[in-house]
């Protein structure tokens, strides 16, 4: 393992510290701290030009995860060529992955045999675990155009990305009839959520949407369409776009196909009502009727969805949303002692997730309420100074996973919100 904190990145870590003065020692010891530990010990050189990141406590890199563990780097790399070196070796590590099996949504940092090789899935030794979820093709994909945006970098466009796309591609739309999928997993122990029925999962109908069938808690889905992994899939889809006709030079329609269809299959069928009559968009559905109204802390997730740039924050069918989902109406949104927010059925009932806290302060405008969500978060790691996975909302020290670098990036990107530093994201 490296320590691949850069110059740079120490010097932004002491301009924050510095921003938060003797008015907010509390996150500006758990920014320092988090911000460098990400850099210092979640990073594994690959090779020259690949980095493989762990997800924290379990030594497996997650598509998701690593994406959200460079975000808040994207900021100091902008002139810092050390750490955009760092950022382009972990999207070619991604993209590397993405092209072994774009069905898997964890990976091994070498071919070892690692993790969940008794499941019944086409696993390989280079994957630590295969369930599938869309939003391990996207997350990837917007953190190589915002890098683009950011820093002004093209390389990362090479041979390796375009071999992956086209497997994206061909999974998502392959996706879009389930019925004919030849995507299969299940797995006889642990949790009833971990394993699909029947290999499969519930039956869906077509819609125009992308099939998934794990959420991003590594969950598997109830109904087979995850309405915010779908709006995931359109924005990144307009990325792709974009990406190949101003950067490739190379035709874009079949991703501006794609993006509408799935757009249109979540305005015709992602929609439901909350008990006051609001329009609101659904967490799942199948196509057939039914529909979950609840929410997920895992990102994504339908509170994410202004952060993730699927929709305006002003949005009124997501004001209606959000309203229902930060409410009793969402059967795991948790109110105690110390504090209120998203939890998952991936973790114990009680137990509030990090990771929405701090996207409520990200898709929030009032800096006032950031700053009070920055509060709660300090106050609730049981004296660690770090973000944990879920904490029980009656009694901090009592929480998920020791080490869980995304929450702890989730964390300081809100610190950086705060301050007014952000990640260049419009189009």
């Amino acid at each position: 393992m490296t320590d691949f904190l850069t110059q740079g990145a120490d010097t932004y870590i002491k301009k924050i510290v510095a921003q938060c003065g003797e008015e907010h020692p509390a996150w500006a010891e758990t920014f320092a701290l988090t911000y460098a530990d990400t850099l210092k010990h979640a990073l594994i050189a690959d090779g020259p030009d690949r980095i493989f990141v762990l997800t924290g406590d379990i030594p497996a890199m997650w598509q998701r995860d690593s994406t959200a563990q460079m975000r808040p780097y994207l900021v100091p790399a902008r002139t810092d060529a050390a750490l955009a070196d760092v950022i382009e070796r972990v999207i070619n590590r991604q993209f590397f992955n993405m092209a072994l099996d774009p069905y898997a949504n964890a990976f091994n940092q070498t071919p070892n045999n690692a993790g969940h090789q008794t499941d019944e899935t086409q696993m390989g030794p280079w994957i630590w675990e295969r369930k599938y979820e869309l939003d391990s093709l996207c997350y990837p994909v917007q953190l190589a155009y915002l890098f683009w945006q950011n820093t002004g970098r093209t390389s990362h466009f090479n041979a390796g990305f375009e071999v992956a796309i086209e497997k994206l591609l061909q999974v998502i739309v392959a996706e879009q009839d389930h019925r004919h999928s030849p995507y299969r997993f299940a797995r006889t122990e642990d949790r009833p959520e971990d394993t699909l029925i029947d290999k499969v999962g519930r039956p869906v109908a077509p819609t125009g949407m992308s099939w998934n069938g794990f959420r991003p808690s590594d969950d598997a889905c109830v109904y087979g369409y995850l309405i915010p992994s779908n709006l995931f899939a359109v924005e990144i889809l307009r990325d792709l776009a974009e990406i190949y006709r101003e950067v490739l030079h190379r035709p874009a329609e079949r991703f501006e196909y794609l993006a509408n269809t799935i757009e249109a299959g979540v305005a015709r069928y992602g929609l439901t009502t909350n008990a006051a009559g609001e329009k609101i968009y659904a967490f799942e559905v199948d196509g057939l009727g039914n529909q979950l109204v609840m929410d997920d802390a895992n990102v994504p997730n339908l509170l994410s969805l202004p952060y993730l740039g699927a929709v305006a924050v002003d949005d009124p069918i997501y004001r209606a949303t959000r309203k229902t989902i930060l409410s009793s109406e969402n059967p795991y949104y948790y109110a105690g002692t110390f504090g209120e927010g998203l939890g998952s059925p991936h973790t114990p009932n009680g137990y509030i997730w990090p990771i929405a806290k701090a996207i409520e302060g990200l898709t929030e405008q009032d800096r006032s309420v950031k700053a009070a969500r920055l509060d709660g978060l300090v106050a609730t790691t049981a004296g660690t100074r770090m973000m944990h996975e879920g904490y029980n909302v009656e009694n901090p020290t009592q929480y998920t996973r020791e080490w869980f670098s995304w929450a702890n990036m989730m964390f300081c990107e809100l610190v950086m919100d705060y301050f007014g530093d952000r990640v260049d994201t419009i189009r």
